[in-house]
């Protein structure tokens, strides 16, 4: 198999010096599996961009860069999804909250499934408390008003899906089809929801695995705004299923 490695990149300068890039750089060299790493640059502006250009392009011949105007996290990874090159396509987080060498795990599972995602369970190491109370009424309300039957975790930044599959699934997307704008950091769990909904509504098989996952803490993710995004996305999530959108050509 054939992997493109999708990762979302805004205002990252912090993780980049941490050496995450390095890691993924190291990890997927030695990897033939990983055809490329796409980094989709999410309209940055302190010197992401510029790093990876004079950095890591020449330091690992297997990075891309693709620069889009700020709409947020979720269209990052459509655009790496739409040019991705190889017939599997991954996405992380730039942060590693889940180990980059956890890809294994993910990519064992592909035999059996179009869609394989990283799982934290219940148990968030080094997440405070409130976090973890209200990661738990997020799921609670997930179920109740969209479903998503036998899906623990939608929200974690590492997953592996068929790139046939994930077309199919974009080409469907109502929340996220057309740019929105986005204000600072946007990471709403609504393109996550949309996309496993659309993915159990067109049966394909859907596989949650363990994974390492370690809280690290960023600028990025504001949870009080987003958990307000996400909670806007869920009910026109449930909006465009109950009027029939979803049915559409």
């Amino acid at each position: 198999m054939k992997i493109s490695l999708i990762v979302p990149c805004y205002n990252e300068v912090a993780n980049i010096q941490k050496g995450v890039l390095d890691k993924i750089g190291n990890f997927t060299a030695k990897d033939d599996r990983f055809l490329e790493v796409i980094i989709v640059d999410d309209g940055s502006n302190d010197s992401s961009k510029t790093i990876v250009k004079t950095k890591y392009l020449t330091a690992f011949p297997k990075f891309k860069l693709i620069t889009n105007n700020h709409q947020g996290k979720a269209f990052a990874v459509l655009t790496g999804i739409k040019q991705a090159k190889a017939d599997w396509v991954m996405f992380s987080d730039i942060d590693l909250a889940t180990p980059i060498e956890e890809a294994d795990k993910l990519i064992k599972e592909t035999g059996g499934y179009e869609i394989v995602i990283g799982s934290r369970n219940s148990y968030r190491k080094g997440a405070p408390l409130l976090r973890k109370v209200m990661a738990k009424g997020f799921i609670v309300l997930r179920n109740l008003i969209i479903g998503l039957k036998g899906i623990k975790d939608t929200q974690c930044g590492f997953k592996i899906f068929e790139k046939k599959a994930a077309m199919k699934i974009v080409s469907g997307l109502k929340v996220f089809h057309n740019n929105r704008k986005a204000k600072g950091s946007s990471v709403s769990a609504g393109f996550d929801l949309e996309f496993i909904f659309l993915a159990q509504k067109f049966g394909y098989r859907i596989k949650e695995v363990p994974v390492i996952w370690r809280h690290v803490e960023t600028k990025n993710v504001n949870f009080i705004t987003d958990s307000l995004e996400t909670l806007k996305d869920i009910f026109k999530i449930k909006y465009l299923a109950i009027t029939g959108q979803y049915d559409k050509k």
